[in-house]
């Protein structure tokens, strides 16, 4: 009998599409294991259960019709609460909006086309600003590893459901680390891809230049079979990657030998890395060199990203606020974010996007000498939750620093990064280490990640969720 709770999206495409499985069976028992597991993590923010059994069953009806399934066949996924689902509420993390939504998002939509079902929508910090998941309205949510520990942000609430079995995969978004950030305090593979690659219909653009959605995944075949469903602009999107190559065979190829620099240099400036993270970048170079890849420690020489990123920071909050039907019932941080990020002009904002194109140019330069930069995901050990209990706008920033401090680059830059499982550390949580690549090379991040993770498999659920 197949351990459903292990099943990855590959497998459960293989068990619902040989019929070993029913998509209804497969959808009942992840949300069976929601109720079980969601009261100790605060990872859903809102249950979908009677249409996702409705949908599994039009599923399988279909299949037992002769209509050939889709490639996410049976797959139950939970999406980030900033991304419509039709007939729930796009929260934001928050209580801003009280209508359901009419429709899906594009993305959302793609993954029901391809045979997912949609069976939640996952917490998140008001507007995705914090890599904690906390907030006034949904409190705090909780990391599988170790309950008294953040699950990082701002995708905390997918990181979740996927680390400890509810769902093999769920989709997050990414502003300035909050696919990466999660992945590596829940022990995920979580890639951030090149700006442009998914779109973010309807809206045109997910903070201006710094956003994209992309899911948590527990392998990088998971991870690359999702995102060839949900890849590819529209005629909306400000941003379009360019590229073609499938995800999927990406994943499953060799990567051949790579020239890779490794660096554990912050981006930040009076950011410390944990001694444990920079061990875990150093023992992934020598696995990379035993590996066979030309591996050197690089200074990369990282521009500072500040002017670029703030006012698209501030930019991005204040156009989703401005469109949330209640703005009264915004938390009183995030009002005063929005305050504090009044002298976000039109003109300021033209300014940021010009600086991003310098940084990004600037921050590229290391790709003259390596074809993949590996560096430490995050600076600090996941916090104990609670980090922003009785904090402002300016000491939430202060606290999140160590999070995004190797990070929130690449989202100005554009470039495609993702967080690499490494096990768990002395302290009984995950450590992720990041790998970045050229402009519209997640190919290459992709293979990579795929070789290291045969040649140092990582534990698929947290601790006390197999069974």
């Amino acid at each position: 009998m197949t351990d459903l709770p292990r099943a990855g999206v590959a497998e459960t495409v293989r068990l619902t599409t040989t019929g070993e499985r029913t998509v209804r069976a497969v959808v009942d028992a992840a949300l069976a294991r929601i109720q079980a597991h969601d009261g100790g993590l605060n990872a859903v923010s809102q249950l979908r259960a009677d249409r996702a059994r409705s949908d599994a069953d039009r599923l399988d009806a279909a299949r037992a019709a002769g209509e050939a399934p889709g490639p996410l066949h049976g797959v139950p996924v939970v999406i980030k609460e900033e991304l419509a689902v039709e007939g729930l509420v796009t929260t934001f993390g928050g209580e801003g909006n009280s209508t359901p939504a009419a429709a899906d998002a594009e993305v959302v939509r793609r993954l029901r086309a391809a045979g997912a079902v949609v069976v939640a929508t996952t917490t998140m910090p008001e507007f995705g600003a914090w890599p904690f998941t906390e907030s006034a309205s949904r409190g705090y949510t909780r990391n599988p590893w170790d309950r008294t520990r953040t699950p990082g942000g701002s995708s905390g609430g997918t990181a979740a459901a996927v680390a400890s079995g509810m769902v093999p995969v769920g989709m997050g978004g990414d502003g300035g680390g909050s696919i990466r950030i999660p992945s590596a305090a829940c022990g995920l593979f979580g890639l951030k891809p090149q700006r442009g690659r998914v779109t973010s219909a309807p809206a045109d653009q997910l903070w201006w230049a710094l956003g994209t959605a992309g899911p948590l995944a527990r392998s990088v075949l998971d991870s690359a079979l999702v995102y060839d469903v949900v890849r590819g602009h529209t005629e909306v999107d400000r941003w379009r990657a360019g590229g073609t190559d499938p995800f999927a065979a990406a994943a499953r190829r060799e990567p051949g030998r790579l020239r890779i620099g490794w660096s554990t240099k912050p981006v930040t400036r009076g950011v410390r890395p944990d001694p444990v993270h920079v061990q875990a970048v150093q023992d992934t170079a020598r696995l990379l060199s035993d590996l066979g890849h030309d591996v050197r420690e690089v200074d990369p020489h990282y521009p500072d990203p500040t002017l670029a990123f703030v006012p698209q920071f501030f930019g991005g909050i204040r156009d989703e606020a401005d469109a949330v039907e209640h703005f009264s019932r915004l938390e009183r941080r995030t009002r005063e974010t929005y305050r504090l990020g009044s002298w976000v002009t039109p003109r300021v904002l033209d300014r940021a996007l010009a600086a991003t194109e310098k940084v990004a140019a600037k921050a590229n330069r290391v790709f003259d000498h390596v074809d993949v930069l590996l560096t430490p995901a995050v600076a600090h050990r996941p916090a104990p939750v609670g980090v922003l209990d009785g904090k402002g706008t300016v000491r939430s920033a202060l606290a999140a620093m160590p999070a995004i401090a190797y990070a929130a680059l690449w989202n100005v830059a554009g470039n495609p990064a993702a967080s690499l499982p490494c096990g768990p550390a002395a302290d009984g949580l995950p450590v992720g280490v990041q790998l970045v690549g050229r402009t519209d090379d997640e190919p290459t991040l992709l293979s990579l990640s795929a070789q290291v993770e045969a040649a140092r498999p990582w534990p698929l659920l947290a601790p006390g969720y197999a069974g």
